[in-house]
């Protein structure tokens, strides 16, 4: 089987690395790895590509940025070219990003079956993004690998096959379980001067949380609460550095004494800050599922998640941007202590060879 594989953007770097690995247990399947290129910086990419030992990409369509619309296009563009000329029997996509609706509906239009890795997350908010291109890229796939039993539960009801879901667990865990003990060399604290879980560690790159200027200067009182007792590092996304700029609120950010704005890091630093903060407050999805794993308390700055199973088994709470709720939840668990966590079933780091044992063994219908 000739299975092209897509990435795009860093957040499927960690969904792709294991999934390379197992296929090399698999002789029937031929893979090969195409970068769209939707996330370009070049240093970070070849970062993650060596950290999490996957391969080179057999192809980079090097489409770089732009808008949702134009990002997309350029993407179906060039990826058409690739399975007309590569003629593969299979298209892989994970998560949520633009690469992953756009390749799959390539796929789907030149009569190419789609394997979606990670499909069935819902948050039910057709306002974000994301969420279009889950819907969409579930509703054309032939071969659907959920996360949690919610997945099933949600592709069941929008009509999807039964004997086309499986339940296979985590990539994103596999990716934490195999480098967990690498990451704990990184100097990153040392660098930075950071005690272990006496540390806050913030993330946001959402459109919700960053292009509105109002809502960012509540969140800004926000941590300048916080870093007065707890200091903060945020690994700042290039976009939400620029929204900031334009808001004229990072001179405010900048001047806080302990909150540390730095750049964005590999996935082994970031593992490591994760893995020692005393508490994590973020927009991102996948960060919900690794501060599951970890033990770490997690505040997730939206209304909603479409990750459920990290707040009734992991350590997920959601508390929207109200600065309020933030702060309550924070000093609950700065004064408490984390609550106990279980590990959901199948989040076992072998979601990846579930599979690839799974994609061996299929045979089209068409």
């Amino acid at each position: 089987m000739k299975l092209i594989n897509i990435c795009g953007a860093r957040p499927n770097f960690m969904k792709i690395a294991p999934l390379m690995h197992a296929y090399r247990s698999e002789p029937t399947i031929q893979p090969i790895l195409v970068h769209t290129g939707q996330h370009y910086d070049e240093n970070m990419s070849r970062l993650f590509f060596d950290e999490l030992e996957i391969p080179r990409p057999d192809i980079n369509l090097e489409v770089g940025s732009g808008s949702h619309a134009k990002q997309t296009a350029m993407i179906m563009e060039r990826f058409e070219q690739v399975v007309l000329e590569q003629k593969p029997d299979a298209v892989l996509v994970v998560g949520d990003v633009n690469s992953t609706i756009a390749c799959a509906l390539v796929s789907v239009k030149l009569d190419v079956a789609v394997f979606h890795v990670e499909a069935g997350l819902r948050s039910f908010d057709r306002t974000m993004p994301e969420e279009i291109n889950r819907v969409l890229t579930d509703a054309i796939s032939d071969l659907l690998f959920v996360t949690e039993p919610s997945g099933t539960d949600n592709l069941l009801r929008e009509g999807v096959a039964r004997d086309k879901i499986h339940w296979v667990g985590n990539v994103m865990i596999d990716t934490l379980e195999k480098n967990r003990t690498k990451a704990e060399s990184s100097p990153i604290l040392e660098k930075l001067k950071l005690e272990p879980r006496a540390f806050c560690v913030v993330t946001m790159h959402r459109p919700a949380s960053v292009d509105h200027p109002e809502v960012m200067a509540r969140l800004a009182d926000v941590f300048a609460e916080i870093q007065a007792e707890l200091p903060i590092v945020f690994p700042i996304h290039p976009r939400t550095r620029g929204r900031l700029q334009a808001a004229g609120l990072l001179a405010r950010f900048e001047s806080m004494k302990n909150l540390q704005l730095i750049e964005p890091v590999g996935y082994l630093d970031f593992l490591k800050l994760m893995a020692h903060a005393a508490i994590v407050l973020t927009d991102s999805g996948g960060i919900q599922e690794e501060t599951t794993i970890l033990g770490v308390p997690c505040l997730t700055m939206r209304e909603n998640t479409e990750r459920p199973i990290t707040l009734t088994q992991g350590t997920n709470r959601l508390v929207g941007m109200d600065p309020s709720r933030i702060l309550s939840a924070y000093h609950e668990i700065r004064g408490q202590g984390p609550s106990a966590s279980r590990r959901p079933d199948k989040w076992d780091g072998h979601a990846a060879e579930r599979i690839a044992q799974r994609i061996a063994q299929w045979r089209p219908d068409r």
